[in-house]
């Protein structure tokens, strides 16, 4: 049981570690982007599922 805390504690140590590296340089632009691009792929996932849909259809009658 030890060893599991050992390693349990590494694993846990080791991600908060590259979480607090990590932190400090996300920038709030980086933050704005990311929201921006998933807006993007959200819209045009939406109007390729659509398009293929109406393809689909014309193919089946």
């Amino acid at each position: 049981m030890a060893s599991f805390n050992n390693t349990l504690s590494l694993k846990v140590g080791t991600a908060g570690g590259t979480l607090l590296s990590i932190v400090p340089n996300i920038t709030s632009v980086d933050v704005l982007r990311t929201i921006i691009l998933a807006i993007i792929g959200a819209i045009v996932s939406f109007f390729v599922t659509l398009l293929l849909k109406c393809l689909t259809k014309s193919k089946e009658k």
